[in-house]
């Protein structure tokens, strides 16, 4: 017999009018509520329900039990809304939620259960009506249940979750970022107590995945991003198949993989996406009130496949699955605009491909649609307007009628007054108002070349050979010719030179011009002709080697795979009036390791003095914004943007990027904006970078986000960004490259601020990080609080006398230096008076520690590794805060102001290096993968520093 059945029997034996009649009416309805939960059998919930307002008659006003029973009985009605939405559930549950709480005053022991119930059917109200007071409400109610259920409660871990999906929802409707913030840290709050094996650890998985893929919507942090994915999975694999929640968890996944795909581009995510929305969509089936989002959401990866391969089997699967979606999407929906606009963009791309009028003229009353759902003032007006404009503009094109120009204008129009110059959209729009003006005023217009004329030839071999010889050295060794397609020599540049019409006009005025100004008229000559072009792009299939081409016009040549795209960038080269370029692809021999040392040592110089440097996004479409590109993750391309004086970039389809028109990108101020949110690198160093060893700790952060084929090439790709010559050594470690670089930054700058690392230690050297990759950005430590503090103090006469002697020892230490792999470095040292090992986590091995060392507050680090018994003897550990000149430099006397700022200096928190002593008084560094936070205990331990030079290894 199961428990409904015992319950029925209890009740039997009970008939009305009987004691304890009540208790048996409640008690069946609680079991009936339990076996809906098991199986949703509808029919006991709406049992529970009718027995509950039976239970409520028999327990009035003043009933010790009326409590229960107004919650019971509200729990059941909002178990029923979820199932059935019915609105009269929901409204019922909160006001039989509020009398149940009424009844629950302070110090009940159901006062925090009441408290949660209630709030989460406001947040379910908030959810259906979008009133702002219950969602408030709600969060008050659940922080007042939280307080209930301190740290050790066994439903703590529910209101953490509720109270975030409440902050969560907040969020979505004010975009505060501090809700988000709470909602992610109430999250993993929640995630920490429900530990593998939890019923409830799958939703709290998936919740905290969908607020870090909100944050990374919002700060573009990849960190986020790859979280949020490794958390989809682990609640995925929490939701096998048969799962109810399962399709939510499949499709979170592909959102966010596809949000990975926007700003990597790698195609995998892409694919794996689509794989995923497919499986969310089958689980989706017609009826399912998520249906509509899976439908439009698989659409747009398919549109995205169809951009990058080109394949017409997506575009017709994208336009059938957006065809769905609308059909699910009726006047009045929320997102019908979006579907109404990505369907009129599928259909206008295939009409650019098929070329059938239906698609386009379809394209044209769908946009139309969509822009009478944007009302002026709406963010995505401007775009609605000028993509109608577009589509207007290509039915003029089939079939001239003024009509359809003359709205498209009038809607380009629109668009330009809705925008504001600097707006990364408004040059495209203006670009596409003027297009249309010439196709109303000429739509054919004719562009005509004028002959040069011939000049007579002055024989100046010996001075412009000479001359010509010089400008060469400084030069590629090859150039590909960008009128003929040919590789050429030096001795053929010469050549080529020796026979131009720019020769036999200089020997015409030389003949005329004093001869004082033969040399200027010479160089100037020599210089112009000989401007070039850089190329930078990344690497694909089948790219062209010097090999392939040589002897050949590559103009004569298959266009497939790389050769077309040289092709292209020579013709480019050429339409901007320069006679020669140069490609990594084909002007190197990489057979020959001499010349691919001296490209790599003149890489970076190479593109500063090119003329022009065309760079090639090949992936991204001309409406495309940088950061999605891969070729700002690749290593070399950091010289190659920060090298060139002059840079244009080009889109997929060759079109100057956005349509920009300038002649030099790092000059336009929408570009310089989008490259520094795509690089981190701020716009003085975009558009005036000086080589060079300044700042060496941020050129390595950018390095740190940026990867290469050859794990050692990290290393090379930055030799001209620190000018520095150093030799290629193909086949050494990636450690030992870059540790062979940070040798030399140390070496010649003394900047230890590359010893500022979080990470693996490298094997070259303690103190270096394995990968360039433990240069990423690090907190900025500022305490204004402890500024102030020690200001204050630094008057007092015995901190002056021992403030000199300190500011002495600072001044008079050495730089740092490199001798046969040991770094000799000055520092201050803090020896570790104790280390405690104060817990391990199991589940994930780690081991917390409390250290106490001389003039410092005491501090804890976590560590994924025991440390070893010799770091636990006394005198065995030093805590040190590196050293170099370039810290403080105070003048000869050091005055009252520059007592304050070396106390204000050396009292902030610092990033200290835990070293570790070795035999022959040298230290190694240790513990390198946690960030280890020092700060000096007060202004008496800052000037009673000790400052000392190590030895480490």
């Amino acid at each position: 017999m199961d428990d409904v059945s015992r319950k029925r029997a209890d009740l039997e034996s009970c008939p009305p009018g009987s004691n304890g009649r009540d208790v048996a009416l409640f008690n069946l309805a609680v079991a009936l509520r339990n076996r809906w939960k098991e199986g949703e059998k509808f029919g006991d919930l709406g049992e529970a329900i009718a027995l509950l307002r039976d239970v409520l008659q028999l327990r009035p006003f003043g009933h010790p039990n009326r409590s229960s029973s107004l919650y019971e009985l509200a729990l059941c009605l909002s178990n029923r809304y979820n199932s059935q939405r019915a609105v009269a559930d929901l409204e019922e549950a909160v006001t039989l939620g509020r009398a149940a709480l009424e009844l629950r005053p302070p110090g009940h022991p159901d006062r925090a259960v009441s408290l949660h119930n209630l709030a989460c059917d406001l947040r379910k109200r908030f959810q259906k009506h979008g009133r702002r007071c219950d969602l408030k409400e709600a969060i008050q109610l659940h922080r007042a249940a939280l307080d209930l259920r301190p740290s050790g409660h066994p439903d703590r871990s529910s209101s953490l979750h509720a109270l975030a999906f409440c902050f969560s929802n907040r969020y979505d409707s004010q975009k505060a970022v501090a809700d988000l913030e709470q909602a992610v840290t109430l999250g993993r709050a929640a995630l920490e107590l429900r530990l593998p094996g939890h019923p409830d650890r799958a939703v709290t998985l998936y919740n905290l995945a969908c607020d870090l893929r909100k944050r990374f919507q919002k700060r573009a942090r990849m960190y986020d991003l790859k979280e949020a994915i490794e958390l989809h999975r682990a609640a995925l694999e929490l939701r096998p198949p048969g799962h109810p929640q399962r399709s939510p968890s499949l499709h979170g996944l592909a959102r966010c993989l596809s949000d990975k795909y926007d700003s990597q581009g790698l195609v995998a995510d892409l694919e794996e996406a689509i794989t995923l929305g497919r499986a969310a969509l089958e689980l989706r089936l017609p009826g399912h009130p998520h249906r509509g989002v899976s439908l439009y959401n698989l659409a747009s990866d398919l549109w995205r496949r169809f951009e990058k391969r080109a394949r017409m089997c997506d575009l017709e699967e994208a336009i059938e699955l957006h065809r769905a979606a609308l059909e699910l999407r009726l006047p009045g929906h929320h997102d019908r605009s979006v579907s109404l606009h990505e369907l009129a963009h599928c259909l206008s791309a295939r009409y650019d491909r098929q070329g059938a009028v239906a698609d386009l003229e379809e394209a044209v009353t769908l946009e139309r649609a969509a822009l009478e759902l944007y009302p002026p003032s709406h963010r995505k007006r401007v775009s609605s307007l000028h993509d109608l404009a577009q589509c207007l503009a290509k039915h003029f094109r089939h079939k001239p009628i003024a009509a359809d120009l003359d709205e498209a204008i009038a809607l380009e129009q629109e668009a330009l007054q809705l925008l504001t110059p600097g707006d990364p959209s408004y040059d495209i729009s203006r670009s596409c108002l003027m297009t249309y003006f010439q196709m109303k005023i000429n739509p054919e217009v004719a562009t005509t070349f004028p002959r040069a004329p011939d000049v007579p030839h002055f024989d100046l071999n010996q001075v412009v050979r000479g001359l010509v010889s010089e400008t060469l050295k400084t030069m590629p060794t090859r150039l590909l010719h960008t009128h003929t397609g040919v590789l050429c020599t030096k001795d053929a540049q010469i050549s080529h030179f020796m026979g131009s019409q720019q020769y036999n006009q200089l020997s015409s005025s030389c003949r005329r011009c004093p001869p004082d100004q033969r040399a200027k008229l010479i160089h100037t000559t020599i210089s112009g002709y000989f401007k070039f072009v850089m190329f930078s792009h990344r690497w694909g299939e089948s790219e062209p080697l010097l090999r392939d081409i040589e002897g050949r016009s590559i103009y004569d040549m298959s266009s497939k795979g790389g050769l077309g795209k040289l092709q292209t960038f020579s013709l480019r080269a050429c339409e901007q009036n320069y006679l020669w370029a140069w490609s990594d692809t084909c002007c190197i021999d990489k057979d020959s390791s001499a010349e691919l040392q001296e490209a790599i040592g003149s890489m970076f110089a190479w593109y500063r003095r090119s003329a022009l440097t065309i760079v090639y996004l090949s992936d991204i479409p001309n409406t495309g914004s940088f950061w999605t590109s891969e070729w700002f993750r690749r290593g070399w391309t950091l010289q190659e943007l920060l090298a060139p004086r002059t840079i244009l970039f080009y889109a997929q389809n060759w079109s100057l990027y956005k349509n920009l028109l300038d002649s030099n990108h790092k000059t336009d101020a929408v570009v310089i904006e989008e490259l520094e949110k795509a690089t981190g690198i701020e716009s003085q160093f975009l558009t005036d970078f000086s080589p060079g060893m300044d700042d060496a700790r941020s050129r390595l952060r950018w390095a740190s986000w940026r990867h290469t084929t050859r794990d050692e090439d990290i290393a090379y790709s930055l030799f001209g960004i620190f000018d520095l010559h150093l030799p290629v050594m193909y086949g050494e470690s990636a450690e030992k490259a870059l540790g062979r670089l940070l040798v030399e930054i140390i070496s010649h700058s003394g900047d230890i601020s590359i010893l500022d690392w979080v990470g693996e230690a490298s094997s070259f050297h303690s103190c270096f990080p394995a990968h360039i990759t433990s240069y990423q950005a690090l907190p900025l430590l500022r305490s204004p609080d402890t500024d102030e503090q020690l200001l204050g103090m630094s008057s007092q006469p015995s901190l002056s006398t021992a403030l000199r002697k300190l500011c002495r020892s600072l001044t008079e230490s050495p730089l740092p230096e490199f001798i046969n792999r040991r770094l000799t470095l000055p520092c201050i040292t803090h020896g570790v008076t104790a280390v405690q090992l104060k817990g391990n986590n199991p589940l994930s091995p780690s081991y917390k520690y409390r250290i106490l060392a001389s003039g410092l507050r005491p501090l804890e680090i976590t560590l994924p590794a025991k440390l070893e018994d010799a770091a636990m003897k006394q005198g065995a550990l030093q805590l040190v805060r590196p050293w170099y000149s370039k810290l403080f430099s105070p003048s000869t006397d050091l005055d009252a102001m520059a007592e304050k700022q070396l106390l204000s200096t050396l009292g902030r928190p610092f990033h200290a290096l835990l070293l570790i002593l070795l035999p022959h008084n040298e230290y190694k560094r240790i513990a390198s993968s946690t960030l280890i936070v020092a700060q000096p205990s007060d202004s008496g331990s800052v000037v009673q520093s000790e400052v000392r030079t190590l030895n480490i290894v």
